[in-house]
């Protein structure tokens, strides 16, 4: 299981510009920020980070998951944004029945593609994954009533202890 990515681009403001536009419809924000670096996803969990190169972009693919209503939405942004179309909103019934998706070329040259897996009418994912998705045992210890604790057993009471008696000195012989 994927936990994040970053995608090398050669023109960081470009980028960050593009995809904070491109992705909004997703849900996704940026989380964090460094020179170098921006993480966008959740507040303080990123899961897509994009960072600068010199090398020309290799033409990577990678494909968000969201609702129906969601991949409509980010194609008409990534283009507003500067993307580029690369596939309009539909079914793609060769990869399965209801496989829903739409796919930008984004300024860089990599394919972006927002998906989405359900039939018409299911509900709706998340904009992005949540702190609380990535943790789930965390949040489920949460929830667990707090054990009670067990009285402890009264500790005897010592015995008193006698007073020894000065040992006898040894005979020389």
């Amino acid at each position: 299981m994927l936990d994040h990515i970053s995608l090398r681009v050669g023109d960081m403001v470009r980028a960050t510009e593009f995809y904070r536009a491109a992705l909004a419809p997703v849900g996704y924000k940026v989380a964090m920020e460094y020179p170098n670096f921006v993480g966008m996803g959740d507040e303080g969990m990123p899961d897509f980070w994009i960072t600068p190169t010199d090398k020309a972009s290799s033409g990577t693919h990678i494909a968000f998951r969201t609702d129906r209503a969601r991949v409509d939405a980010f194609y008409a942004a990534a283009l507003a944004a500067g993307g580029v179309d690369n596939g309009a909103p539909g079914l793609r019934a060769d990869y399965h029945p209801h496989y829903y998706a739409a796919y930008v070329i984004d300024p860089e040259g990599n394919n972006i593609e927002v998906v989405c897996h359900d039939p018409p009418g299911m509900p709706k994912v998340p904009p992005a994954r949540t702190a609380a998705a990535r943790r789930p045992a965390k949040r489920a210890l949460a929830k667990r009533p707090a054990k009670k604790a067990k009285p402890s057993k009264p500790s005897k009471p010592a015995k008193p202890s006698k007073p020894k008696k000065p040992a006898k000195p040894k005979k020389r012989r």
